[in-house]
């Protein structure tokens, strides 16, 4: 589909998905994007959660190659699993922030119009309940108030820069911000990304614009990739839409001007250039060039050696890009962008790349997941990979992933008839 890479992006042309074309969905149809993102995002999170920040070597001594959703022995963490060795099929809070951000839609007005404020304050109450329950927790026993204090933590670097900026004390929220997470320029918008691009369906102007005022958890040029992420989750969900669409983002929706940026001009777009040059340089491995002792096999996954050849050559590629921290919103794209090019936009190759790439694996997964779950569409996701996904999340997570799916889903609704 996107072999030449190069080509493809000098002939891709300006973006032309409006709002009347989201306008044509049938309610079935929005519903199945809706659901598609938040389903295809789940499968990512829980296909790398065994393996979460994994180095390639360990994941390929205790698994060989990842192709399928395992169980996994890990011990609780706020943000990782909130119970001990879940089933194939758990997830991190790379799931429940696209839960944390439905909330979040819901409550919105009749007009798709995000509020940084009330955004702020939404994350500062859900840590004041888990305060709460905390306090509240009764018993002798440790294992309930570790798990509180877990649900806790989970947002309590969030609240510390949320509240301030709830508050308007915009001083004390740059100095707190300073500090989320060390300072680091952490992937933190691009865990509910793909989430808020849905309420702006064939509109990816309007996404950007929305989740760039919400973004407020992000330095520097991570603003930017968080917005475009929304972006090409709004693009994917109209009809007719394509992977060239989708990837004009980087190029034709910039609203906030990086592109004028001095000296560096736009550093998102400097990603995706990255990716394809990476991608390509990968695909020119010869046959010839398979080194079989070094390839681990799929147990699943139809493919050749060739095709597992050229991925080992991006890995390798993607390696001599990493930042300090696996979770730099930098990298994440970056891997992001390219699995989605090396496997031509195929959801269920895609995430395997990624997951088998090590790192951040679960987020990366999530992140695509969500982008081309929204694309493709919920009956398009592989049922062996969605029925365990929803099943695990429902009966062990309290997340109700098809309930959630229709109530956006009915929201979108309701702002398009207001």
């Amino acid at each position: 589909m996107l072999r030449n890479l190069s080509l493809f992006i000098l002939l891709i042309g300006s973006i032309q998905l409006t709002t009347a074309q989201s306008q044509a969905l049938t309610r079935a149809e929005l519903y199945n994007k809706v659901k598609g993102m938040l389903v295809g995002s789940a499968i990512g999170d829980a296909m790398g959660a065994p393996t979460e920040m994994w180095s390639r070597e360990s994941i390929k001594m205790e698994y060989g190659f990842v192709d399928h959703l395992d169980s996994m022995v890990r011990e609780p963490s706020p943000e990782g699993t909130w119970q001990w060795n879940l089933p194939a099929g758990g997830t991190t809070d790379d799931t429940r922030w696209k839960k944390l951000m439905f909330h979040y839609m819901l409550s919105v007005g009749d007009k798709p119009v995000y509020d940084a404020q009330k955004f702020a304050s939404h994350i500062v109450q859900e840590y004041e309940k888990a305060v709460k329950a905390l306090k509240t927790t009764e018993g002798y026993a440790p294992e309930a108030f570790e798990a509180a204090a877990r649900r806790m933590a989970w947002t309590q670097e969030w609240a510390a820069v949320a509240r301030p900026f709830a508050a308007g004390n915009y001083l004390e929220y740059n100095t707190a911000l300073s500090r989320f997470y060390g300072g680091e320029m952490v992937c933190a918008g691009l865990l509910y990304a793909p989430a808020a691009g849905l309420l702006f369906p064939g509109n990816p102007q309007k996404a950007y614009a929305e989740t760039f005022k919400i973004s407020i958890f992000d330095l520097g040029y991570a603003r930017d990739l968080t917005s475009l992420i929304a972006a090409m989750t709004a693009a994917g969900m109209a009809k007719g839409s394509s992977p060239a669409k989708m990837l004009e983002v980087f190029r034709d929706v910039d609203p906030e001007g990086f592109f004028k940026s001095r000296l560096v001009s736009r550093s998102a777009y400097r990603i995706l250039r990255e990716a394809m040059q990476i991608v390509t340089e990968a695909r020119k491995l010869p046959a010839s060039a398979i080194d079989s002792a070094r390839i681990p096999y799929p147990k699943r996954l139809k493919v050749d050696a060739l095709y597992l050849a050229q991925m080992q050559k991006a890995f390798e590629l993607l390696d001599a890009k990493n930042q300090d921290m696996p979770f730099h919103a930098g990298e994440i794209t970056l891997q992001v962008l390219t699995a989605m090019l090396f496997a031509d936009f195929d959801f269920e190759k895609s995430i395997i790349f990624l997951i088998n790439l090590g790192r951040d694996n679960d987020t990366t997964a999530a992140v695509l997941g969500g982008v081309l779950g929204a694309y493709w569409g919920a009956d398009h996701l592989p049922a062996h990979l969605v029925d365990p996904v929803m099943k695990v999340n429902k009966e062990l997570l309290d997340n109700d992933l098809e309930q959630l799916a229709n109530q956006l889903t009915d929201k979108i609704y309701q702002i398009r008839t207001h």
